[in-house]
């Protein structure tokens, strides 16, 4: 009688090895795949380089835009300057 009880004790033991084997494989294949997503990831998201070039290209629009608004901002000062000055040639004779 002795020995049947050591049967399912040893059956377990035997169940809790081999589960701890698989653990421990399963470990470090996560320790496998986590060293190569770190690897392969890190450095800058390839998406900023494209980003920033298109952030340079906004800004140089922008300041050809506002160069222009200034270019135009001062003709039509000229321009409304002329016309004053016309209509006062006109009003004085």
């Amino acid at each position: 009688m002795s020995k049947e009880p050591k049967k399912p004790s040893e059956s377990l033991v035997q169940e809790l090895l081999a589960e701890r084997r698989d653990l421990k494989v399963a470990l470090e294949r996560l320790r496998l795949e986590l060293a190569d997503v770190r690897t392969t990831s890190g450095g800058p998201d390839p998406r900023v380089s494209g980003l920033t070039a298109e952030v340079e290209r906004l800004r140089y629009q922008v300041a050809q835009a506002r160069a222009e608004a200034n270019l135009l901002r001062e003709e039509r000062d000229e321009l409304r300057h002329g016309v004053e000055r016309a209509l006062e040639q006109i009003t004085r004779k």
